[in-house]
């Protein structure tokens, strides 16, 4: 068992050290507000102390020195729990579907390598296993394909004024929002103009400016709520107007407060979350929590290229009850970007069920 104190200034940040050293496998054992420097007892900070442990045989990522806890004592305990807690999930995670014959639970353990929640194999394999053996795959993909039907599904209809990317940082939102861009010039022949709030790193605006050139449309810079609006002014005339939001953290509430200040969400807008395939699902799920303020009206996803688990996009959909308008298949701008559907992410969730 490891054991080790951390102390930081919010417990977001305690958080955010624990995961990056000993990773989301960790136990807080114990957290409590401290004070830390000052004068004389006076301009004290307010910080957080967070005990946290890990079972050594999950931890590939202990890499960083920090200060060891000297007291032992809750370490049986712990380990006692943690071997408990283990025992529970391999239980559940061998009982659920292997009770299936064998060519429904072969057809349910592809899906769920992909990371297809339990709860849908569950009701994919009840489905399969009253139907005919010869029936499976096709009814597999069925299945994949209308339970993603409920929801909007597929690529833009160009039908709003304004188009507005959100999403954390390094998701690829600036090279999908020039590939989205590149569509309405060049094939729907509309009149655009760039606008990007991501005033935080200078090397996204010159690559906005670089994609604004190539495309010939105009680019404004957005550092306030007045900026926002004397460009709106500024572009009225123009069909569709593309809206780069900043890359940031928005686990922390105030970043999406920041945006929902600036931006007028109430005006003609589609707005789309980008969330790369490569996340965490948790991450994913967890970042679309925090724009529930906002109208989400379609997820994009990126970085297809980089994986070949489909089950996170299969999971959140449903989950959220919001559908995915694109899907990115490298960097190459336009091309390497294509509608997504219901069938289409049943074809590339069933890549490793088709023979």
């Amino acid at each position: 068992m490891m054991v080790k104190k951390y102390r930081a200034d919010s417990m977001n940040d305690a958080m955010a050290k624990v995961r990056k050293d000993l990773g989301s496998d960790a136990v807080i054992l114990h957290s409590k507000q401290i004070q830390t420097g000052g004068i004389l007892g006076f301009f004290k900070k307010r910080g957080v102390e967070v005990i946290a442990a890990l079972d050594p045989d999950h931890s590939e990522e202990a890499h960083v020195k920090v200060e060891r806890v000297q007291d032992p004592t809750p370490q049986p305990a712990i380990n006692q729990q943690l071997g408990e807690l283990k025992g529970m999930i391999a239980a559940l995670s061998t009982s659920m579907t292997d009770h299936f014959p064998s060519p429904v639970s072969d057809i349910l353990d592809s899906l769920k390598k992909q990371g297809m929640k339990e709860e849908y194999l569950l009701e994919l394999g009840n489905r399969l296993q009253r139907l005919p053996e010869e029936t499976y795959i096709e009814s597999t993909e069925a299945y994949l394909t209308e339970r993603l039907e409920t929801v909007a599904m597929g690529g833009m209809t160009f039908s709003h004024k304004y188009i507005n990317l959100m999403g954390p940082t390094g998701v690829g939102k600036t090279t999908t929002l020039a590939k989205l861009a590149a569509e309405a010039v060049i094939e729907k022949r509309k009149k655009v103009a760039f606008l990007t709030t991501d005033t935080y790193r200078i090397a996204a605006i010159e690559q906005l400016k670089t994609y604004a050139s190539l495309l010939n449309v105009p680019v404004e810079v957005i550092y306030k709520a007045e900026d926002y609006r004397a460009a709106l002014e500024k572009f009225r005339d123009c069909d569709h107007i593309f809206i780069d939001t900043a890359g940031r953290n928005y686990r922390e509430e105030h970043y999406v407060t920041e945006l929902n200040n600036l931006i007028d969400f109430s005006t003609d807008m589609e707005s789309y979350l980008v969330l790369s395939l490569t996340s965490k699902e948790e991450d994913m799920k967890e970042i679309a929590t925090a724009f529930s303020s906002m109208k989400i009206d379609r997820f994009i996803f990126t970085k297809l290229d980089e994986t070949s688990s489909m089950g996170s996009i299969f999971n959140l959909i449903l989950e959220t009850g919001i559908g995915a308008a694109y899907v990115t298949t490298g960097q190459d701008v336009p091309e390497d970007i294509e509608p997504l559907g219901a069938g289409d992410i049943a074809r590339l969730m069933m890549k490793g069920i088709r023979p």
